[in-house]
């Protein structure tokens, strides 16, 4: 990992307070990217921490080089390790640090304003006990709950480019983009030891590296809600995220294809 965290620019480790002793190792290690999110970030480690209290984990906040106070919340907060980026990568980037620097044997990803709440866990963690190597939460199945929609616009761009990302590289999978995915150990390392992109296109990047390598991927309807202050810009990175999706296959053509 010390090659990973130079390649990134790590600043510092905080080591967590409480929770999981450092020397032992957690069941479940909770991976938070987060770029100047200081207001928001309290409550929702708190929520975490509370509602993950009878599980042996840790949680590791990515400060994805935060301009204000973000590491420092997160400091404060018990059992909480915060990993410091020098500059801001991306979301990818601090995901796939996040997800190569963690200890447990699930690895369960998720965004700093919690827009899928984490009691949506335990749907989650059923698909991992019944054998499946990664659960993605999906906004995208019929069952899903939608209790705050994004604006009309936004919804229409995901649409549009869900049916993108199907055409070209995943058929099937209704939702890469929501934010609360879980990976057994084994599955988070083999995908984010390969994934490159450090923008938002590395989800699909993700669940196509696994579906290569022929990892049994369960897509979950779950609750969402969106929080209006996003740090997406709907214009810019759907752009980028486009231009992503291009390379995506030529970047892993050399992968096995799973039968």
């Amino acid at each position: 990992m010390v090659s990973i965290a130079r390649k990134l620019g790590v600043l510092n480790v905080a080591q967590p307070s409480e929770g999981c002793p450092p020397d032992a190792a957690p069941f479940l290690s909770v991976v938070i990217p987060a770029y100047n999110e200081a207001r928001r970030l309290g409550p929702t480690l708190e929520a975490v921490s509370a509602y993950l209290a009878g599980t042996p984990h840790e949680i590791l906040v990515v400060d994805d080089g935060s301009r204000d106070e973000t590491s420092a919340v997160a400091g404060r907060v018990a059992g909480v390790r915060v990993l410091r980026l020098e500059t801001n990568r991306g979301k990818g980037a601090a995901v796939r640090h996040g997800m190569l620097e963690a200890r447990g044997e699930w690895v369960l990803m998720s965004d700093a304003d919690l827009s899928t709440p984490i009691d949506e866990y335990d749907r989650l963690k059923e698909h991992l006990k019944a054998g499946a190597d990664i659960a993605i939460g999906s906004r995208g199945l019929r069952q899903a709950e939608i209790e705050v929609s994004q604006p009309f616009y936004r919804v229409f761009m995901g649409k549009t480019f869900n049916l993108l990302v199907q055409a070209l590289l995943l058929p099937g999978i209704w939702d890469t983009q929501c934010g609360f995915k879980l990976f057994s150990r084994s599955a988070a390392r083999a995908v984010f030891e390969r994934v490159g992109l450090s923008g938002f296109g590395f989800d699909v990047e993700a669940v196509y590296i696994a579906k290569r390598l022929g990892l049994r991927v369960d897509e979950v309807p779950v609750r969402w809600r969106n929080d209006p202050d996003t740090r997406v810009n709907a214009w810019r990175d759907s752009l980028r995220t486009f231009r992503e999706l291009w390379g995506i296959r030529r970047t892993h053509r050399n992968l096995p294809r799973s039968a």
